[in-house]
């Protein structure tokens, strides 16, 4: 896990450089008319990640791109301006991520953020930065929520769409296990719930008849358990 998460990190960073170069190759900076967070020296970009908290695991997102930056401002930076990267713990909570959100943007005046951590985190804040004509981008999550340029113009997402996702498992299913009794197991919140309409939407016809329950859990249950024996108990083979 640590490995994928390290790898996508490193994807989401050179994206992020690239856009970076592009903006600051646009006619606007050559004629040196910046908004908050840019100036010759420095580009100021702003991200929440749970260094602490039931998803700290995925920290190790913000550390590596935190050290790919390091390697990028060492060998000159973008242009010749250095990214100055603002982290703050959100713990994935999100009235926190609103706090620490609030704070990179009036207090740290950062020019965008990039790859706020988690589906819940970011729904927190992104009609806050929308409204602010902040860039929010690459949030790390691939909810549905956050691909919706008509009202959210300033939200770019980064991660693979969910419900994709769960089309593609239940092809999979239909293909591999057609006759299986499925139980299952979601995340309340958008990132679960997306990835159960892909799978009933891939299911088709046959939703109706293979998915025997469902059963949701929140990031501070302390276990699954008791969701698991529920699932079982009505007969369960394959938990989703």
């Amino acid at each position: 896990m640590q490995t994928h998460l390290a790898r996508m990190a490193v994807a989401a960073i050179a994206t992020l450089s690239i856009t970076t170069l592009a903006i600051t190759a646009t006619p606007a900076f050559a004629q040196k008319k910046y908004d908050p967070g840019a100036n010759d020296k420095e580009i100021k970009v702003g991200q929440t990640a749970p260094f602490s908290g039931p998803a700290s695991a995925y920290a190790t997102i913000a550390k590596t791109q935190a050290a790919y930056i390091k390697m990028i401002n060492d060998q000159g930076g973008i242009n010749g301006r250095k990214i100055n990267l603002i982290q703050y713990d959100d713990a994935y909570s999100p009235p926190k991520t609103v706090e620490q959100v609030r704070k990179l943007v009036e207090g740290d005046e950062v020019l965008l953020t990039f790859q706020l951590v988690g589906t819940p985190s970011n729904a927190a804040v992104q009609k806050y930065l929308n409204g602010k004509k902040v860039p929010h981008m690459f949030a790390g999550t691939g909810a549905s929520r956050f691909t919706d340029p008509a009202n959210f113009p300033w939200t770019m997402a980064f991660n693979p769409n969910y419900k994709s996702e769960g089309r593609i498992y239940a092809n999979y299913i239909l293909k591999n296990h057609p006759n299986a009794k499925i139980g299952i197991l979601f995340q309340n919140d958008d990132l679960g719930k997306d990835y159960v309409a892909g799978l009933r939407e891939g299911l088709g016809d046959k939703a109706k008849t293979m998915i025997v329950g469902e059963s949701s859990y929140e990031m501070t249950d302390p276990t699954v358990d008791s969701q698991v024996v529920k699932l079982q108990s009505l007969g369960a083979d394959l938990v989703y």
